[in-house]
């Protein structure tokens, strides 16, 4: 696989941990950090390690894993261990983990001291194929998704597929509702692929083409002022859901089983408003249906889920604001999606 070239970065797919390497050791960095959870500390850390381990200037990082250590209190943990370290202005930090890890990480190094260069090293599925590509960053505040972030690019991004191997597979299955995202909003012969491929573990390939899906994108539109908006298909409805679900529920919905959820109620906007054939909203319903577990909505939550919609951060003129596709493959941005509009989607989804 040929390594992805953005305008500002490079994504390394082969020998990535050695590319790392070369790129630390190149970069002349007067210290590096390399911050990651307890979770990726235990799996993905020791290789990491090992490859740097003839360098003396580095420093680990370690907060706890899970969305809960997205916030500002766990950022200023991270500045503060950056200033106890002697973190200067030539320093690097390496955002080895997931999502969680690439949000917080690139919003604390695009922050302390005005920016200090950053790389991400992502170990799991969703956080390869989307978290660690486009230069988006961010933290939480009261529940809401990535209200407060940057958009600042790293200098590399490097994917080591073997780190999936150390997923189970429900974290295999959250990532993947990104890649059929990145199918449904720009490639339908690769939605196709996926559903004829054996997705316990997707394969180089299939990773590949998603990351060049969103690199092309977000080239395009780095700042999200048009085309990159396809991305938050799924994400109006799915967000919330999710953010409903990490403060009710004592196992929370992963990222990708709320976007599946999301992508499900928006392709039945999509064919309620922009003209998405009634057997391709079928054809969605049913492929994400057998893929993740139904969860349960009742009516009574609608008011609750109204309201974090109501705070996302892709609205417009207080206008709830939702990507929905036309068929497979194509989508339109910025759809004004009236409040029963919305409750009518999540009745299409209890009702499956």
């Amino acid at each position: 696989m040929n390594t992805i070239q953005s305008d500002n970065y490079p994504v390394f797919f082969e020998n990535s941990i050695d590319e790392l390497v070369k790129f630390i050791e190149q970069g002349h960095y007067s210290r590096f950090f390399i911050l990651t959870d307890e979770n990726t500390a235990e799996h993905c850390l020791p290789l990491v390690k090992s490859k740097v381990e003839h360098l003396d200037n580095f420093d680990i990082i370690e907060i706890n894993a899970g969305e809960e250590s997205k916030d500002i209190d766990f950022c200023i943990g991270v500045w503060r261990m950056l200033i106890d370290f002697g973190a200067d202005r030539k320093s690097l930090l390496v955002n080895l983990g997931g999502g969680v890890i690439s949000d917080l990480g690139g919003f604390a190094a695009s922050t302390f001291k005005r920016g200090i260069d950053f790389v991400h090293v992502p170990t799991t599925l969703l956080s390869q194929v989307d978290a660690s590509v486009g230069g988006k960053t961010g933290i939480d505040i009261n529940s809401i998704k990535n209200i407060i972030g940057t958009f600042t690019q790293p200098k590399a991004v490097f994917i080591n597929l073997g780190f999936l191997e150390t997923l189970p597979p429900r974290q295999i299955l959250s990532g993947l509702a990104e890649m059929l995202k990145h199918g449904l909003i720009q490639d339908a012969a690769y939605w196709h692929q996926l559903k004829a491929s054996d997705l316990t573990i997707p394969s180089a390939q299939l990773v590949h083409r998603s990351v060049e899906i969103k690199n092309k994108i977000t080239i395009e539109d780095p700042h999200e002022k048009g085309i990159r908006k396809a991305l938050n298909f799924g994400h109006t409805i799915g967000h919330a859901v999710e953010t409903d679900s990490l403060i009710n529920d004592k196992d929370p919905l992963s990222h990708g089983e709320a976007i599946a959820i999301g992508m499900i109620c928006e392709s039945y906007l999509a064919h309620k408003k922009t003209g998405l054939p009634a057997e391709e909203l079928q054809e969605i319903t049913e492929t994400l249906n057998k893929l993740y577990p139904r969860y349960t909505i009742k009516q009574s939550d609608f008011d609750t889920l109204l309201e974090i919609m109501k705070k996302d951060k892709k609205n417009q003129n207080g206008n709830i604001n939702c990507t929905l596709l036309t068929n497979i493959g194509q989508c339109n941005i910025d759809n004004n999606c009236t409040e029963a509009e919305l409750c009518d989607s999540l009745l299409y989804y209890i009702n499956l």
